[in-house]
């Protein structure tokens, strides 16, 4: 199913004209991303849509057609003009509450909208927005799978608990952090223990000291890089675990990893490590990023690295000492024989 738009030649950038093929199985997919539109008064709208996009133009308000689609399964409004207001009337358009996928990354939102209406909804974004708490969440269907919050203002996790079906969870960019007091501890790691089918974790570029993802046992990525983490322990019961990023940190020993008999990536760079430990079982290690660190020696290398020996294919350890070894690429090969990449170095 193509769909194509074209100006009007006798009123270039005042009209819209959509031409498509009708896929009588799915409908009409519109998109009109990019056309700097303030409003959608001169574009036909399909009533039969099944997928519309407006990312990037100039919208600030609801049109209400919209409400009417009642086929409608996609909706992007990303990279427009909405606030809290110009988004509200959504919750009350019943005919489109079979929504599944519902972006509204990059507006001018300060809080999480209320979409309980949608009862199958699937995906839901609001990344890049001014939102500086997860209040609103409790509202959400259970059946979300993906939600992404990335780069706002949020310090705390809450009102997760009841999305058990989620599989992605983006909160990259946000303020969450681990607190300790004298008497007790407060940490923003919580909730997520009955989050069992969570198998993407994304937490990158917030303040988080320490964690405890032990619940997580179904997960497959984690993502805490550009933290203030000094430890690597939290991770033990990931044991589905397959790809592990935890670059720019503060970790100065490698721990707690020799139970991810699964992991694949594993991504350390940039942290304060002296010494390569606990990764000597894993032997399904495929790429393994070490650089800018303070290893010395790649001396006993080969057995701190023995059980993924046939499997490596990639390792980075530029801007440590031991890479200004005149061997240094030679001993990694000869450690390896299925290394394809050494740094930026491709010689396969």
């Amino acid at each position: 199913m193509d769909v194509a738009f074209r100006e009007s030649e006798n009123d270039i950038g005042n009209e819209v004209d959509v031409m498509s093929e009708e896929d009588s199985s799915r409908g009409h997919f519109l998109d009109l991303t990019s056309f700097q539109l303030h409003d959608l008064g001169q574009v036909e709208i399909p009533d039969d849509l099944i997928e519309l996009d407006l990312t990037a133009n100039r919208l600030s308000k609801l049109d209400s057609r919209i409400g009417a689609l009642a086929q409608l399964k996609k909706l992007s409004l990303r990279q427009n003009l909405f606030d809290d207001d110009g988004i509200g009337r959504l919750s009350g358009w019943s005919t489109i509450s079979g929504l599944q996928e519902l972006v509204l990354r990059d507006n001018k939102l300060s809080k999480v909208p209320d979409v309980s209406i949608f009862k199958d909804l699937l995906l839901f974004d609001v990344s890049f927005n001014e939102i500086s708490s997860l209040n609103g969440l409790s509202k959400v269907s259970s059946t979300l799978k993906e939600l992404y919050v990335s780069k706002n203002e949020v310090k705390k996790m809450e009102e997760l608990e009841h999305l058990r079906h989620l599989q992605i969870l983006e909160l990259g960019s946000n303020k969450f952090r681990l607190l300790f007091s004298a008497n007790c501890q407060f940490q923003v790691m919580e909730n997520l223990e009955s989050l069992t089918n969570l198998q993407e974790l994304w937490l990158g570029r917030n303040r988080i000291r320490a964690v405890d993802l032990c619940g997580l046992k179904c997960i497959r990525k984690i993502s805490l890089q550009s933290n203030r983490l000094t430890s690597m322990l939290g991770f033990q019961e990931c044991v589905a675990l397959e790809e592990l990023y935890l670059s720019h940190n503060g970790i100065a020993k490698m721990e707690g990893l020799s139970a991810l008999e699964n992991l694949r990536v594993l991504d350390v760079s940039s942290n304060k490590l002296t010494a390569i430990d606990d990764i000597e079982k894993l032997t399904r290690l495929e790429d393994l990023w070490l650089n800018d660190n303070q290893i010395v020696s790649l001396e006993g290398f080969d057995v701190s690295v023995a059980g993924s020996k046939e499997r490596l294919t990639t390792i980075y350890l530029e801007h440590n000492p031991c890479a200004s070894s005149p061997k240094y690429s030679a001993t990694l090969k000869q450690i390896f024989p299925k290394l394809q990449q050494i740094d930026s170095d491709i010689f396969i």
